[in-house]
């Protein structure tokens, strides 16, 4: 016995509040009164979902400081940093991610600056995920706060169609976790991520393939994931400005123009989007890097404020159960200009002490009388913690000390153990 097909039967309009069927002509819920109806002739049969938590970072900071609830938040630090996340009332002012602080204050004076704590919001961003996990073994995480979802197959499981497990899921997190998810449905990966952009914060948007045609001709071509300023150059330069342009093209004329990149153009122009949905991802890169509030061009200062870098990393891979076999030293200089040395190593590590060493080394071959404003180090090649290797003595004499020491620091606090190359003095320890 199989599933009912969802196109054989279900409703068209329901309310996202209390999940009564509604007949389509309605503008509020006839059982609970709510305005949040979801209708669309498709609906029983959209099976494809993107969700994305809405201004993730700003938005667990304000349910952790409800004194911050109803003002302009800005997740970043130093006036030299930059804007890792803004809420929607900071957006309203023109404060963007990745903005330079002193600019996003410049718009928003008047905003709560709140320094990023990624330890808090991989937690926030892990229970949002297993709750993701217990409707479909199919999700594909994009990055902490947004995942894939495929609910094809799940409505006897779940009794009723995917549209409303959604949004049944929407209301847990709000009510259990405390922050608000806005959800794109649709009949693809591309098809879906644009709809759950269009209606945020706490949107639920619907998108079938009849839709896509008309709602994306007049967007420009750079609208299209991987079509960046240099590629949106090079099509307008041939006549392909706004994605209607690529939709009246002929595909075997986009191909001999643009290869095979040019029958990938061709198609998401229509909303054909045949990617599967690929579970377990998982994080490629386990990073931590830092702005300076004045330039550095001191070996030593540089060196102090990388082993701090080197530990952080050290305890988000430890955290995760993972270790790395590429560690990655970035630097930018005083001018913007982005320096990155990589280098391999035989068995996966995730102790700070060797991130450290290795950093260490290429960092002491960028020294020139540069000034630098960045530095970050990160960890990549991702194994299962378990494979980690202490391959030599010192590997392993250093596991056993370093891993002593964050069971003092578990025990008595992170300030409890300070290795002697961090140590700035007592009022730098206790921060």
């Amino acid at each position: 016995m199989t599933d009912t097909p969802p196109e054989a039967s279900g409703p068209r309009c329901f309310c996202r509040d209390c999940l009564a069927d509604q007949d389509v002509a309605r503008k509020r819920c006839s059982v609970c009164g709510s305005p949040r109806l979801v209708r669309h002739h498709a609906l029983p049969s959209l099976t494809l979902a993107h969700i994305d938590c809405d201004a993730f970072y700003a938005t667990v900071e304000k349910r952790d400081d409800p004194e911050l609830a109803d003002r302009p938040v800005i997740i970043g630090g130093g006036k030299r940093g930059v804007v890792s996340a803004a809420c929607y009332i900071a957006r309203t002012y023109g404060v963007r991610s990745a903005m330079p602080m002193f600019k996003a204050l410049e718009l928003c004076p008047s905003a709560a600056v709140v320094r990023p704590d990624m330890a808090k919001y991989v937690r926030v961003g892990r229970e949002v995920r297993h709750a993701m996990q217990a409707l479909t073994p199919l999700v594909e995480p994009l990055s902490i706060d947004e995942a894939f979802l495929d609910l094809s197959g799940t409505q006897r499981v779940h009794g009723m169609i995917p549209a409303k497990v959604l949004a049944k899921f929407a209301g847990e997190i709000e009510r259990n976790v405390g922050i608000t998810v806005s959800v794109g449905l649709s009949v693809n990966k591309f098809l879906a991520k644009i709809a759950s952009d269009l209606d945020k914060p706490r949107g639920f948007a619907v998108l079938d393939q009849a839709d896509a045609r008309a709602m994306l001709a007049d967007r420009p071509v750079g609208f299209i994931f991987g079509v960046g300023p240099a590629t949106a150059e090079k099509l307008s330069q041939r006549g392909f400005r706004k994605i209607a342009d690529l939709q009246s093209a002929d595909e075997i004329d986009l191909m001999k123009q643009f290869g095979g990149e040019g029958r990938r153009l061709w198609r998401l122009a229509r909303g054909i989007d045949d990617r599967d949905v690929v579970p377990d991802r998982g994080a490629k890169t386990i990073s931590n890097e830092t702005t300076f509030n004045e330039d550095i061009r001191d070996f030593a200062t540089l060196e102090k404020i990388l082993w701090r870098l080197s530990e952080k990393v050290s305890s988000r891979l430890k955290s995760g159960e993972l270790a790395g076999t590429t560690v990655t030293l970035k630097l930018k200089t005083a001018d913007f200009r982005q320096r990155t040395r990589s280098q391999s190593i035989h068995a996966p590590t995730q102790l700070a002490a060797k991130i450290f060493a290795i950093s260490r080394e290429m960092l002491a071959k960028e020294i020139d009388g540069t000034a630098f404003r960045l530095i970050g180090t990160g960890v990549s090649a991702l194994t299962p913690g378990s494979q980690a290797g202490d391959t030599d003595m010192i590997d392993r004499r250093s596991a056993h000390a370093e891993r002593a020491m964050d069971d003092l620091r578990k025990r008595f606090g992170t300030a409890a153990v300070i290795r002697g190359i961090a140590y700035d003095g007592p009022e730098k320890a206790q921060e």
